[in-house]
């Protein structure tokens, strides 16, 4: 059944725990959610305070949907504490001594409080500095400085923080009161124009198009935050990273970690990895072309055919080898289906089909650099931009030093050498050097750039097709 705890406070929270839950466990799952200590905690449920903790809330007659108050005891009061001598059995069990001063009483002005006699002042001038620390003001709550001693002094609430709010636990973990202060005035700010905006549509005109729009966009989001918050109870492995699937071959005598993919149409192998392979005599440039998929990379050409040992196994297959590729290897889906592979995520194993043997998928501390989860020496944004800036540069360099005019303006091809003379530079028209380096970043000379930028009179799109088409032209 589901119970909702209040406190004096105004903390407000619920439980879904079982009717026969005994009193006692009902008071750690409160320590749990709340950091008070069960053995300060009262529960009061219909205006009396619940004394057996061994009693279960059924036998109390709580009921799925109740509202429960909890209440902590100062230093001193205990709950169910012995009776003074010469009181009656009765009166033993004793209550626990709730101050419910702190309740203010609609329409009852200064002088309905009780006049405190003698004996208690000094009772209530010694607890006030306590009751200060346990029922914050208004105005503390709004303290940066506060907050953030008070989340320093109770490990439970950091815990709760970093789940809740990622942002303002970093600034606490940073150490710096000043960065704490910013993170915290910054979302304290946004939560007021938020709530502005939620009083806003509420008041707003029902028959107000935009308002409408905005009402519909707010409830999307809370259910998209509900549906986050029920996927991290329920399911919290959703929200963890992956290994990916790599395992150990050789490739010509030379050990290679393979990623194995189901998603790429074809094995795929790196520039790099093919000349420390030293297969590079093999590759036929004949095939060279433009690999798409969720980028695209320029294919110097494809092997047609050799071999990888994967365990006691050689197994045949062909490489498209790619000039820019982070990975040494893929396995594609061409070899995968040629030799019946199995990918058995419950064995966490790689099984061939053709000839049963079984190899291991690797763990992530055998991953190469680039494929472990947590990577610390990734390029910053602004290093890679400064690399951008710096190819643009040597780019913009190599343009102006080739702008002079060549002895040759025929522009026909040689029968003999197979290359062609390219044309004067001022022959072709002037283009963005932003839409140049663009296309050029495709694995295009700056020559057939130009020359297809000028034959599509400019455009970009027809220029990028007509330069596709002709990559995957075979002799």
């Amino acid at each position: 059944m589901q119970l909702t705890i209040t406190s004096l406070s105004d903390d407000i929270f619920t439980l879904e725990v079982s009717e026969d839950l005994e009193l006692e466990n009902f008071k750690a799952l409160c320590e749990f959610e709340t950091g008070i200590s069960s053995n300060e905690i009262a529960i009061l449920w219909n205006g009396r305070p619940l004394q057996d903790d061994k009693q279960t809330l059924k036998q109390y007659g709580i009921k799925n949907g109740d509202v429960l108050l909890l209440q902590q005891l100062r230093s001193g009061q205990r709950a169910g504490g012995q009776a003074a001598s010469g009181q009656s059995s009765a009166g033993a069990g004793a209550l626990p001594q709730i101050d419910f001063g702190s309740i203010h009483i609609p329409g009852a002005g200064p002088a309905a409080a009780p006049r405190p006699t003698q004996s208690q002042s000094q009772s209530q001038s010694q607890s006030q500095s306590q009751s200060q620390s346990q029922n914050p003001t208004a105005a503390m709550m709004e303290d940066p400085d506060f907050i953030r001693q008070m989340l320093l002094s109770n490990p439970h609430q950091v815990a709760l923080l970093k789940e809740r709010n990622q942002p303002l636990a970093e600034a606490l973990a940073s150490g710096k009161p000043e960065k704490f202060r910013e993170v915290f005035v910054k979302q304290q700010k946004e939560r007021q124009e938020k709530e502005k905006e939620c009083i806003r549509l509420a008041t707003a005109d029902p028959f107000d198009a935009d308002a409408q729009r905005q009402i519909a966009e707010e409830i999307r989001l809370k259910n998209v935050e509900s549906n986050m918050e029920t996927a991290m109870e329920f399911a919290p492995e959703s929200f963890g990273q992956v290994v990916m699937l790599y395992v150990d071959c050789m490739v010509n005598g030379h050990a290679v970690k393979a990623f194995v993919d189901s998603g790429a149409q074809m094995t795929i192998m790196s520039q790099a990895c093919a000349e420390r392979c030293n297969i590079m005599r093999l590759v036929d440039t004949r095939w060279a072309g433009i690999a798409k998929g969720v980028g695209t990379q320029r294919i110097i050409g494809r092997v047609h055919l050799c071999q990888i040992q994967i365990g006691p196994d050689y197994l045949q297959s062909s490489f498209s080898i790619l000039e820019d590729q982070p990975m040494d290897m893929l396995l594609g889906l061409d070899m995968l289906k040629r030799h019946q592979c199995c990918i058995d995520l419950k064995k966490n194993r790689l099984i061939i089909g053709t000839t049963g043997t079984e190899t291991q998928f690797l763990a992530e501390g055998d991953l190469p650099e680039h494929a472990r989860l947590n990577l610390s020496n990734q390029p910053s944004v602004d290093k890679e931009e400064e690399q951008l800036a710096q190819a643009l540069a040597k780019s913009a360099a190599e343009a102006a030093s080739g702008s002079k005019p060549t002895p040759s303006t025929s522009g026909t091809k040689d029968s003999k050498s197979g290359s062609s003379s390219a044309a004067p530079a001022q022959s072709l028209p002037s283009f963005p050097e932003e839409v140049v380096q663009r296309l050029m970043s495709r694995g295009f000379t700056r020559h057939a750039v130009l020359e297809e930028l000028r034959l599509a009179g400019g455009h970009v799109d027809t220029a990028l097709a007509a330069l596709i088409a002709k990559s995957f032209s075979l002799p």
